[in-house]
């Protein structure tokens, strides 16, 4: 994705024909995968066509030479001609930043349907989504056409939010990257606080260059505590490597199967070994209470007074244990998924979201990397978390790991 964006800006490419492209891969392949409720087919072409005429004219003069603009500005059209997919036919208002960066919204992803409770799942204009990997299982969800469409090629980059894991799960499922930021840092149209904005992408490169065309200019998060004040907000000046890391297969609650288990565990070993993080070990093994309650009458309209003030006495107890965790580490690693991918009847008893959501309702930033595939022939995650506003510690680590292993459409 940067490298088209960069040959875009300088002209050996049009953005009119990287997206033409884009929407012929979507044309031929998703009516199996079904990861697209809408395709705006003649308004991506028109705006392509902007965006070259923008190329065309050059870049402002106070972008600077090669639109730099100087040390730390932020590059001109980062995402130049870039086919983009939005979460939901709602979701272009949230890709705002992603146009002015030059990117072409090519049509809106699958969320799940109605009628049922589960949200690992999604259902497309032409069917249910399936898994690029298995057609039988579940990409996983709320964020499902998002993880497909990245994870098989059909565009570089799609936009997520996550209330539970809905970017996470689906990104795990499905072998992509995926980042879900510190709640409150970007806005969001949930009511309860839960949910925030995120990105699926095939690299960690495209992931950072989404955060540095979304993120807040300003080089201090005023929510963050005096530990978790990070020195940037994007990736321009990434952090020293290795992190300091600590690894727990179940945060101390929850029963991930072995599997999943395993797999994250060698990829943090891939990790160490490619000197991205380096494990220490607590004072204390990382034990948070099950967030599940608190999670749940926190999204619970009306919900009863006494459940609300046990789900804060949760989140307060939470966010002290991770606060003292994270004083003497920078990472916490987990699996992203309990389980594997489940088939479309639905997951079972083990929720999906078992290992996501903690981080959901403490506000944490975290991210799912590719862990690998299971003896399902399916992807596996781990998931990596950061102190609140320290998305460039994930993004550093992502970087170090290497290419993820999403499959071309």
């Amino acid at each position: 994705m940067v490298e088209t964006a960069s040959a875009v800006r300088a002209g050996t490419v049009r953005a009119v024909d990287v997206v033409a492209e884009a929407l012929e891969r979507i044309e031929r392949a998703d009516p199996v995968l079904c990861a697209f409720t809408e395709v705006w087919a003649e308004e991506a072409l028109r705006r392509a066509g902007e965006v070259d005429a923008l190329v065309a004219a050059g870049p402002p003069r106070s972008s600077g030479p090669g639109g730099g603009g100087g040390p730390g500005a932020r590059a001109w059209l980062p995402l130049a001609g870039v086919p983009v997919a939005v979460k939901g036919r709602h979701g272009v208002r949230a890709a705002v930043p992603l146009l002015a960066a030059g990117g072409v919204v090519v049509g809106a992803t699958a969320v799940p349907g109605p009628g049922t409770a589960w949200q690992t799942w999604g259902l497309g204009a032409r069917g249910r989504t399936v898994n690029p990997w298995r057609a039988d299982r579940t990409p996983g969800g709320s964020s499902a056409g998002a993880a497909v469409a990245v994870a098989a090629g059909l565009v570089p980059l799609a936009t997520g939010s996550d209330g539970a894991g809905s970017v996470r799960i689906p990104a795990a499922w499905c072998g992509v990257v995926g980042l879900k930021v510190t709640n409150g840092r970007l806005p969001s149209r949930d009511r309860t606080g839960l949910a925030a904005p995120g990105v699926l992408a095939r690299t960690a490169a495209d992931a950072a260059a989404w955060w540095r065309a979304v993120s807040p200019p300003t080089t201090v998060d005023a929510d963050a505590s005096a530990a978790d004040t990070p020195s940037t907000t994007g990736v321009d000046m990434p952090p020293s490597l290795p992190l300091t890391a600590v690894w727990s297969p179940d945060l101390g609650f929850a029963r991930p199967d072995p599997e999943p288990v395993a797999l994250a565990r060698a990829a943090v070993d891939r990790l160490v070994d490619a000197g991205a993080v380096r494990l220490v070990r607590p004072q204390a093994p990382p034990l948070l209470l099950d967030p599940a309650p608190a999670w749940l009458a926190l999204r619970t309209p009306g919900a009863d007074p006494a459940r609300l003030a046990d789900a804060h006495r949760v989140r307060a107890e939470n966010g002290r244990r991770l606060a003292r965790l994270f004083a003497g580490a920078e990472l916490l690693l987990t699996p992203t998924a309990p389980t594997a991918p489940h088939g479309h009847e639905g997951p079972g008893d083990v929720y999906s979201t078992a290992l996501t959501w903690a981080f959901n309702v403490s506000g944490h930033p975290a991210l799912s990397l590719p862990a690998g595939f299971g003896t399902d022939g399916c992807p596996a995650g781990l998931q990596l978390v950061a102190p609140h506003g320290r998305e460039a510690l994930l993004l550093a680590v992502v970087g170090a790991a290497g290419k993820p292993s999403g499959r071309k459409g």
